[in-house]
């Protein structure tokens, strides 16, 4: 092994505290890439499909995502693992390993999103959704590793609060943007393009990113990085767990969320759906920002993580619950506020849980992209059951019954995670 003290910065856990300033704009480019994730499902694309396929549009609009879900299974942890390994030089100057892939990946995505509004048919928009994906999915890659890259341990559950928050608060702005701002889809889609350009781009152009020695670099055979997207149970068995709690709460955040327009439309009777999500968007991130900061910062100061996640799954179960019995405008606004707080608390803390149960150094964004996949794969299974569930079998209050027992399951097999408090 080699010794810590002859290990570059890039491989080294971090020590010195992150200043206000790369916070900010580590948020805003969060903000743009869950700008661009979210708006278009929540907004745009269910809005082109039925346009394109009013009769068939709950399975067509599950088909485009779940596409779009596939893409960005493979796409987090492939570039992932590439930036793990990228040393990049041009002329006499050093690039570090992370940027660069922000920066191209932010700006082929707003292409692809420009592109995407133009579309009229269902095919066009799959694949030009499933660029998108791609793309921002490898922005995303690379942002999530920046956390265990330059936070230190004892500050994390306090960022992964401010990182959280954009989450929700993307697809506010981005609704209110596509909305009440820009009018037809067209015009959303080039607004969003234009937004994560704004946002993402100047993290990557500012802040600092450290530089991978070329004789630090890890070999980039086909094969081996096949092999190394496997992380064996056995010998990591807190990462398992970490994976495995945060793919079953993301399936129920999933099944609870994707179909949330049609449920206004066709479950609550409400008469004008797009305003009664915005609504419902901005009760949802109001909870988010009250709780994910302030309990980012309690377990940050009590080392404790566990109990948050618990109590968090608890919350988000109750909430998909009101939604079964007392489908209505009044409790939707409740759950959303509950479901808000809840989520809020789950991110900040289990993003922090999940960088100290990373295996190695060398590998954190591909590791980090292996747990992205648990929250990227629920988008392909939820379309396939949720689409079943609305049509066939129950309707919204059997989806939403199933969405709290599977939230909570998620969040209390954390207790089997050995290594984190």
């Amino acid at each position: 092994m080699t010794a810590a003290s002859t290990l570059p910065a890039a491989l080294t856990e971090p020590v010195v505290p992150v200043r206000r300033g790369w916070i900010v704009l580590f948020f805003s480019a969060n903000l743009g890439v869950w700008m661009a994730f979210f708006t278009p499902i929540q907004v745009l694309l269910p809005t082109q499909v039925e346009l394109i396929d009013p009769a068939n549009k709950e399975a067509m609009f599950g088909l485009v995502t779940g596409l779009g879900a596939l893409a960005a299974v493979v796409a987090n942890p492939l570039v992932g693992a590439l930036s793990d390994r990228t040393c990049l030089r041009i002329g006499d100057r050093e690039y570090g390993r992370r940027h660069v892939w922000t920066l191209l990946s932010a700006v082929l995505g707003a292409v692809s999103l420009a592109i995407l509004g133009q579309q009229r048919t269902i095919a066009g928009v799959a694949v030009c959704w499933v660029v998108a994906q791609t793309c921002f999915n490898a922005a995303l890659a690379t942002l999530t590793a920046a956390i265990p890259d330059r936070v230190p341990v004892a500050q994390r559950g306090r960022v992964s609060g401010w990182v959280g928050i954009p989450q929700s608060l993307g697809l506010v702005v981005g609704a209110v943007l596509v909305t009440a701002v820009f009018t037809g889809n067209a015009g959303g889609y080039l607004a969003v393009a234009a937004a994560v350009l704004v946002l993402a781009l100047p993290f990557a152009l500012v802040t600092p990113d450290d530089v991978l020695p070329r004789t630090h670099q890890p070999p980039l055979r086909p094969r081996a990085l096949l092999h190394s997207m496997w992380i064996s149970p056995r010998e990591h068995p807190d990462f398992a767990w970490a994976w495995g709690t945060r793919f079953l709460v993301q399936v129920g955040n999933a099944l609870g969320t994707l179909y949330l327009l049609y449920f206004l439309t066709d479950g609550v009777k409400h008469a004008d759906p797009e305003s009664g999500l915005l609504i419902l968007i901005l009760i949802y991130t109001a909870g988010m920002m009250a709780t994910a900061v302030t309990a980012g910062r309690l377990s940050d100061r009590s080392g404790r993580r566990k109990i948050f996640v618990i109590w968090s799954g608890v919350i988000m179960a109750v909430a998909a619950l009101l939604l079964a019995i007392w489908p209505s405008w009044p409790m939707a606004m409740v759950a959303a506020l509950l479901l808000g707080a809840g989520y809020g608390v789950y991110l900040a803390v289990d993003a922090a849980l999940i960088t100290q149960v990373l295996p190695q150094a060398t590998d954190r964004a591909k590791d980090l992209g292996v747990i992205n996949i648990a929250n990227s794969a629920p988008q392909v299974l939820g379309p396939a059951m949720s689409a079943p569930i609305v049509v066939h079998l129950g309707g919204y209050p059997t989806l939403y019954a199933l969405t709290a027992v599977v939230t909570l399951l998620g969040s209390v097999f954390v207790v089997r995670i050995r290594s984190v408090r």
